[in-house]
């Protein structure tokens, strides 16, 4: 009964944490592993997902974690400072796509553009994946939405419904 359920567990929530980790990640080849990671972790603490209110918010949660993890162990987060986030003509290409936009977010402000509008999550389940307030969810999104907008060049929202595609 376990197995069968764990199976039917992944089959639903596999790509949906691949592209997640995708998007935090920006690597392929992470992604794959990451979302096998995160399907172990959520095989080895089977009781407490199934007793969860949301069983896929909480092997969001642990994707999410382990994403955060891959990271910071790149060193990726030492090199995003405020002053690479400034323009310069020289320095900034013409078109940057939302791929590399996205990157370019620190973590939580990824986090929470990506699980509002790629995967069109409540603020109130955000919250709960990420392990923060609603609040907070609703600060970061609009600054992480301001701020892609900001480096996709056109100063206006991102349209995300067009891009995510592309972005996956």
């Amino acid at each position: 009964m376990r197995d069968d359920a764990f199976r039917a567990y992944f089959e639903r929530h596999h790509d949906s944490l691949s592209r997640l980790a995708y998007l935090m990640t920006g690597s392929a080849e992470a992604a794959d592993d990451l979302a096998a990671d995160a399907l172990t972790e959520v095989w080895r603490h089977w009781d407490r997902v199934t007793a969860a209110d949301d069983p896929a918010a909480y092997g969001h949660g642990i994707l999410m974690n382990l994403a955060r993890h891959w990271v910071r162990r790149r060193g990726r987060e030492r090199l995003l400072t405020l002053e690479s986030f400034r323009r310069r003509d020289s320095d900034v290409p013409a078109i940057l796509d939302v791929r590399g936009a996205l990157r370019r977010l620190p973590h939580r402000r990824r986090a929470c553009v990506v699980l509002r509008y790629a995967f069109d999550m409540p603020e109130k389940e955000v919250a709960a994946v990420l392990g923060i307030s609603v609040g907070a969810v609703k600060s970061a999104t609009s600054r992480g939405a301001r701020q892609l907008a900001e480096l996709l060049g056109d100063g206006t929202k991102p349209r995300f419904d067009d891009g995510w595609e592309a972005a996956r």
